[in-house]
Order: structure tokens, then sequence, then C-alpha cells
């Protein structure tokens, strides 16, 4: 179950995935971009802080080269119970998103997201390749390597450390 599944593909800039109204997203548009992937819900305990949190971080460094990746899902407690399209509204309304938020997928299980495959089979966590819960985040580099995945439980702004440190911007 924890095992990690090996992928073919070397960057996640080779993958394509479907945005919020089912239309394809090429992530090779993401090159040369720091990217930060996260599994996000929108009535799950981590939602205020971390929408905050990923807000407040995308307006201070998206004209320095961070995107941020957020994708829906509700394998945990059926805390994302809506359509991909509510998903976005109530990240775009509530917490004033300007990134993208794509389709619902499943990061474990047999019909995981491939993207995902790929974030897992690079960067394990704490339940060896299995996402423990909303909010996991992995920081991606400008050519689309996993540098780092962090818990749930680490707020988008313990990490400023490491973002700044992927975009080249002082530390």
């Amino acid at each position: 179950m924890g095992a990690s599944e090996s992928v073919p593909q070397k960057s996640i800039h080779e993958f394509t995935v479907k945005n919020s109204k089912g239309q394809d997203v090429d992530l090779s548009i993401y090159k040369g971009k720091v990217l930060l992937v996260v599994n996000v819900a929108s009535k799950c305990g981590f939602t205020d802080s971390n929408y905050t949190q990923l807000t407040d971080l995308y307006n201070k460094y998206k004209d320095k080269g961070l995107e941020i990746l957020a994708f829906p899902c509700n394998q945990f407690l059926k805390q994302e119970p809506g359509t991909s399209e509510e998903a976005e509204q109530f990240a775009c309304t509530r917490y004033k998103a300007e990134y993208p938020i794509f389709r619902k997928v499943r990061v474990n299980g047999p019909t995981t997201e491939p993207v995902y495959k790929f974030l897992k089979s690079n960067k394990s966590g704490f339940l060896g390749s299995r996402i423990k819960w909303n909010f996991t985040k992995f920081l991606v580099d400008k050519d689309g390597h996993v540098l780092a995945r962090y818990s749930p439980t680490t707020t988008p702004l313990a990490i400023e450390g490491d973002i700044k440190k992927a975009l080249g911007v002082e530390v």
C-alpha cells in the first residue's frame, strides 16, 4: 500500500492535467517556475490557515516565479464534497486565490492522478509514498524536479525560506 510506484516521467512538466472545467492543461507551461503543489479541501480543519497563507505566498512571490497548483481532493473524510468548479469558486471567492485550482483528483489508491504518482515516487513521506491528509505540499524546482514534501501540519509560511531558496531570492 505504501510502496512507491515507479513512473517514467523525469519532470512534472511532462504531465497534462485537467482544469476545473475539464480542459487539458499541459504542465510544461510552468517550465522555469517554482511550483508548490497542494491537495486542497474546503471543509478541513487546515483549510483556513492553508488557503490564507497560500494566497499570501502567491501574492508575495508570483512575480518572482512562484506558481501554486491546487488539486481539490475528496479522499480524506469527504472534505471536498462539491464539484471541481465549486472547489475553485470557494478558493477564489473566500480566499482570493489567483493561482490555478484544477479538477478534483485522487491522490492515493489505484486511480491516483498520474502527476501525484510522480510526486509521491520522488518524495515519500511519513506514511511511505501515501498522502496522509489534505494540504500535503510538494515543492518543485524550475526544471520540474521535486525538491521537498511537507506534511499537512506544516503551514505554507513555514516553508517560505525553502521557496525563496528555490526561487533564488535573498533568504
